[in-house]
């Protein structure tokens, strides 16, 4: 039974103060990245996987792991490497010996068995191996031998890369960055937010992140995400701004008909309208609004947005594609009543 408008404000201020401790206790063990730590914990509690990028030593496989403690959840890391197959991943049949002496079949769990799964240089693995991940990331379930298994709950994906142009990589196919709810970028930290890594970790022990959350209790704020209103003026926004992406079609822009070969999938609106809910609910609101939507487009869609070679030619980003977007997609069409 859908929540009352009070309900839902009323939890939201609830949930205001839990997110505030899940942040104070990150913050013990990753210094800045404030924005990607939100993008992060955005993309959990809509129920969706996240995609780090980022060189190397830039404190992305930490926050995962520090995320795992803090949240309580089953944790399992997976370092793709070349010739990880994905057996290695998802597991294998094996025959074992019963007490009678007969022999028998038996599923042996992998790693992807668990609620938090760290996925560690995913485009250093072939791209058989990388799909491995497919089902699992959309269906939250595995098929092995035949027979489907189902995913502890709450289940996420926290995958990390390398950007593309270093060696022994391999680009991620377009189908699983699709199952990515959020692409975030890492980037350096900046001279003040150096001295304070420097001194907490070559100082005194560090101080240990406190668990504040359970597993059961994402899976019920995962449920308020989804019963938070989204008016069909927002929607039909978001749907747009979507549409827009989408070359030499009825709503593209200018910067889209130029430099994008194929825009975003419906993945992509429902990236936009999960991510506005958890915003909005973060801010105590039971509705989403424009700027909800607008807060979570970049992540939401730059790793939908596949440049076609014109672009690649004049070093136009996503990230540029999406922002252009953002400023000529108007809230409302040409002669719709003024919204407020």
């Amino acid at each position: 039974m859908a929540l009352e408008p009070k309900e839902i404000e009323a939890k939201a201020n609830e949930f205001r103060a839990c997110y505030a401790k899940i942040k104070k206790e990150v913050q013990k063990a990753i210094i800045g990245h404030d924005a990607v730590v939100d993008g992060v914990l955005t993309a959990m509690f809509a129920g969706g996987n996240c995609l780090l990028e980022g060189v190397p030593g830039l404190g992305k496989t930490h926050l995962v792991r520090t995320l795992s403690q803090v949240l309580d959840l089953d944790f399992a890391r997976i370092q793709f490497t070349p010739d990880l197959m994905p057996a290695d991943i998802v597991g294998t049949t094996i025959v074992v010996e019963n007490e009678g002496g007969k022999r028998d079949f038996q599923f042996r769990r992998g790693p992807i068995f668990a609620q938090l799964v760290l996925a560690d240089e995913i485009n250093r693995a072939t791209p058989k191996t990388q799909s491995a991940l497919l089902e699992a990331m959309g269906e939250h379930r595995v098929t092995a031998g035949g027979t489907t298994y189902d995913l502890p709950q709450p289940f996420c994906v926290l995958a990390t890369q390398n950007p593309i142009e270093q060696e022994g990589t391999y680009p991620l196919p377009e189908a699983q960055l699709d199952r990515f709810l959020f692409k975030l970028v890492v980037g350096y930290s900046g001279r003040k937010e150096l001295a304070e890594i420097v001194d907490l970790t070559t100082g005194k022990e560090p101080q240990r992140p406190q668990k504040v959350m359970s597993g059961p209790e994402i899976v019920g704020w995962r449920k308020l995400v989804r019963e938070l209103v989204v008016a069909p003026h927002v929607k039909d926004y978001a749907v747009r701004l979507v549409l827009a992406t989408h070359p030499q079609g009825e709503f593209a822009v200018p910067i889209t008909n130029k430099y994008v070969g194929f825009g975003a999938s419906p993945r992509g609106v429902q990236s936009l309208i999960l991510g506005a809910k958890f915003k909005a609910l973060l801010e105590g609101r039971w509705n989403v609004s424009f700027g909800d939507v607008r807060n979570v487009a970049v992540p939401a869609l730059r790793h939908r947005v596949l440049l076609n070679f014109e672009g690649e030619a004049d070093g136009v980003s996503s990230e540029k594609v999406v922002a252009e977007i953002l400023e000529q997609v108007a809230t409302t069409l040409k002669g719709e009543a003024a919204l407020a």
